[in-house]
């Protein structure tokens, strides 16, 4: 199997892997098992299954729908996408460089674009996942706050407090900001958004190009997006991203207020999914939201 043959048989490249006709090497995959596959040409690729089992229903082909909406906007790289099956993903390999100052101003701009470039609702027409767990995707007309609190927080917060994560007197913090996420401003029209842009979802590639890759991607809030690409350390030049991006599109009043709101998002989906250790994290951003 060459990348011509992959390109026009996308559907046979299990077969392949089945009965070992293309050399593989284990790769860092987060949730995933992923691998690098070296075709017959030379040419690398990228490719991700789940590790145990069939796959979520509809995993791979959600990430597959949203990397190719997020390529329409014409602004932000990601990579090829080559096959999405059910239970297997392949993308273009993309040979990882450093993070440069001229690559975090180019993803800034671009990623401003994509943010403008819109969405018709709320929530996607694809179903939705984000890390190992499903993400309501169903389209709404808004209002942003609203559609925030009942579809990204409440749920992980339902389900963080189910598993042991957070206790019933952290539910009662968070609930408090739910019942008044209205007061805290900042709402707009749907953005183009990635929806899991955590700084481990940047691709740094040693073309001097940096890509999204993961994406949980929706039409939300810009502010989501740029608020989360600080958390774990933030991504590196961060702040030239976001002078960029304001460049390109100004943020409303406000949005530096509003980070630790946008970030519970993204704070109780670890605790939802990978426990009690993120805790701390979900308290310290409730509790700035409350003082803010």
């Amino acid at each position: 199997m060459d990348l011509a043959y992959l390109r026009a048989h996308p559907q046979h490249l299990p077969t392949f892997l089945t009965h070992q006709r293309i050399r593989e090497t284990p790769v860092s995959g987060g949730v995933c098992t992923a691998r690098r596959l070296t075709l017959d040409d030379g040419t690398s690729i990228f490719a991700k299954s789940w590790p145990s089992g069939p796959a979520p229903d509809g995993m791979f082909t959600s990430e597959a729908a949203g990397l190719g909406w997020l390529l329409a906007a014409g602004a932000v790289d990601v990579p090829e996408v080559f096959t999405a099956l059910e239970d297997l993903l392949a993308l273009e390999w993309i040979t990882p460089g450093s993070p440069s100052r001229s690559a975090a101003a180019d993803f800034g701009r671009g990623l401003a674009r994509t943010h403008r470039s819109g969405a018709p609702a709320f929530g996607a027409s694809w179903p939705g996942w984000i890390g190992p767990l499903p993400l309501d995707n169903t389209p709404s007309a808004g209002p942003w706050g609203s559609w925030f609190a009942t579809r990204r927080l409440l749920p992980y917060l339902r389900l963080s407090v189910d598993r042991g994560a957070l206790s019933a007197d952290d539910a009662t913090v968070v609930e408090e900001i739910l019942k008044t996420i209205d007061a805290y401003g900042g709402s707009e029209p749907p953005a183009r958004v990635h929806g899991d842009l955590w700084p481990g979802n940047l691709l740094w590639g040693a073309d001097g190009r940096c890509r999204l890759v993961d994406p949980a991607a929706h039409g939300g809030h810009r502010e989501t997006d740029l608020a989360t690409l600080a958390l774990f350390g933030g991504a590196p030049f961060l702040d030239v991203i976001l002078a960029a991006y304001r460049e390109e599109w100004p943020l409303a009043d406000g949005w530096e207020a509003r980070v630790p709101l946008h970030q519970l998002h993204l704070l109780l989906v670890h605790t939802a999914a990978f426990g009690g250790s993120y805790r701390g994290a979900v308290m310290a951003a409730a509790d700035r939201v409350l003082r803010s």
